[in-house]
């Protein structure tokens, strides 16, 4: 399947992106996209049936829109990041798995091999994406250890020049598609452990000896343009294609995920929009008891929500625009990047949801854009780290900060924080509180929730000095500051209770029903 669809790609003249102005660039891509999602046939094939179809992968590698994410020096466009952002954005307008598709060849494998690879690796990478159209993806979930990486079980070793890394990887994006993988592993010792650290390796799975087995090609609930699967691991790749940390694996690993995190606002910018589009227009349209749904109160409510949504997503683009860059280490920005990531994707899936409500029965079908946006948006909650686990972390993170300054009130400590001192003033009625150093887990969550909406309460602030339209920033800071009330309540709201397993005695409804005679 891979050799079949280089081939075909291959013969496509290669467009010199690098000269062409950017807003040309975006335009020449956004034409043939729209050409191809616009077409009724070619939407439906794209919604209903699994895989990228040739012809639409042809027409829209033609563009070269990959080359966003190549250095200059390689014949790229040089890996700016509001390019890549733009480029995420205009896709996920028309499909959030054509953008997720570009998301994963770029943060997740183009940016890092730009950073940590070998200058060998990268002429001959960059040259096969840019002359051939291939695409790369990475590998780090395993069967036993999703969430867990750290405890990763696939290994590696070290003989005559090449690294021999055996093990079994799932759900990673472009399973049994893409040309090239980042393989992440543990070295094992001579005496058979494995060292606590992780690598990484560029395998090229067209030579000999780095083909990837797919065992098992998985029917995942949405994107069904994504393949995702089992892979059994058994290869030998050339020490050049490892790549070389700055400091530890571990470490580099956490800049890649962070980098990732930070472009996840250009998939939700185009995705949100489309919703916020589709849901004025059907809105406008639809009548109901006389009037038009436009205006209904509750409507505007669902509608104003999801403007607001749109309204803080730009500003995370514009954020993430001037941090992200493979220039920063962004290891140590967990909170900001967990924060970026995890309240995007919730704005994401509530998006799609309201406009599914708002349409009805015509929407709950996966061709429809609100039906597909729902079951599309959802895994973005999951992936990348599940949002449960990133708002502990958040938390935890914030907290950790809070001891090393010896700070115990979290108003006084937002006012001194980089990420909030801006958005401290205007929800302090709701934060001047010394939180417990010691709370429980699902308290953790629901903090970093708060946390999560507060930084991006200051992102909108930001660009709100910075000249972006008014009234949409005043609808975004008081969506934001209401939800913060909101989740104040419900973090201050005492609840400990923990599942009854042996639930079953005593509990069927039947027994209590007086009977009628």
């Amino acid at each position: 399947m891979n050799n079949f669809q280089t081939g075909l790609i291959t013969a496509i003249p290669s467009i010199k992106s690098e000269v062409l102005p950017f807003s040309d660039f975006l335009n020449n891509l956004k034409i043939k996209v729209r050409r191809i999602f616009n077409d009724r046939e070619n939407n439906d094939q794209l919604s209903l049936k699994r895989g990228i179809p040739l012809f639409a992968l042809k027409e829209i590698m033609s563009g070269n829109p990959l080359s966003v994410s190549i250095p200059k020096e390689y014949g790229g466009r040089g890996g700016l990041v509001h390019e890549n952002i733009a480029l995420l954005s205009m896709a996920s307008y028309e499909s959030l798995a054509l953008s997720l598709t570009l998301g994963i060849n770029s943060a997740l494998f183009l940016q890092p091999v730009a950073k940590y690879a070998s200058d060998e690796t990268k002429e001959t990478v960059f040259n096969r994406f840019l002359m051939q159209k291939n695409m790369g993806g990475l590998m780090i979930t395993e069967p036993g250890f999703g969430s867990d990486a750290l405890n990763m079980q696939t290994h590696y070793t070290e003989k005559n020049g090449e690294f021999h890394i055996q093990g079994k990887k799932h759900w990673a994006g472009l399973t049994g598609l893409a040309d090239y993988w980042l393989l992440t592993a543990r070295k094992m010792t001579e005496a058979g452990n494995l060292q606590r650290d992780i690598d990484f390796f560029v395998c090229d799975v067209h030579s000999p000896g780095q083909e990837i087995e797919v065992e098992e090609l998985f029917d995942n609930l949405g994107l069904y343009m994504i393949p995702y699967g089992r892979n059994r691991i058994d290869v030998k790749v050339p020490e050049a294609h490892k790549l070389q940390p700055h400091t530890t694996g571990v470490k580099m690993m956490l800049d890649l995920l962070h980098r990732s995190r930070m472009h996840f606002p250009g998939l939700g910018m185009g995705f949100i929009q489309r919703m916020l589009d589709e849901a004025i227009d059907h809105c406008k349209q639809r009548f109901v008891g006389g009037k038009s749904l436009f205006g209904y109160d509750q409507v505007q409510k669902r509608l104003s929500k999801i403007q607001a949504s749109y309204t803080i997503c730009s500003a995370m683009c514009a954020n993430s625009s001037e941090k992200a860059g493979i220039e920063n280490d962004l290891a140590p920005h967990g909170i900001e990047a967990n924060a970026v990531k995890s309240v995007i994707t919730d704005l994401m899936h509530d998006a799609a949801q309201s406009v599914l409500q708002l349409v009805g029965a015509k929407a709950y079908k996966l061709n429809h854009i609100a039906g597909r946006g729902t079951v599309d948006s959802r895994p973005f909650q999951i992936f990348e780290g599940s949002n449960d686990i990133l708002y502990a972390q958040i938390s935890e993170g914030l907290l950790k900060l809070m001891k090393r300054t010896k700070e115990n009130n979290l108003f006084r400590f937002f006012k001194s924080f980089s990420l909030t001192e801006n958005a401290a003033d205007s929800i302090k009625g709701h934060v001047n509180f010394n939180p417990d150093f010691q709370m429980p887990q699902r308290k953790l969550v629901e903090m970093g929730k708060i946390i999560g909406r507060v930084i991006s309460l200051n992102q909108v602030l930001d660009v709100a000095g910075k000249g972006f339209r008014k009234d949409l920033t005043e609808g975004s800071i008081a969506m934001l500051q209401q939800d913060i009330s909101n989740r104040i309540n419900n973090f201050s709201f005492k609840n400990n209770t923990r599942v009854v397993e042996e639930y079953e005695e005593n509990s069927s409804w039947l027994n209590f029903v007086t009977a009628k005679i």
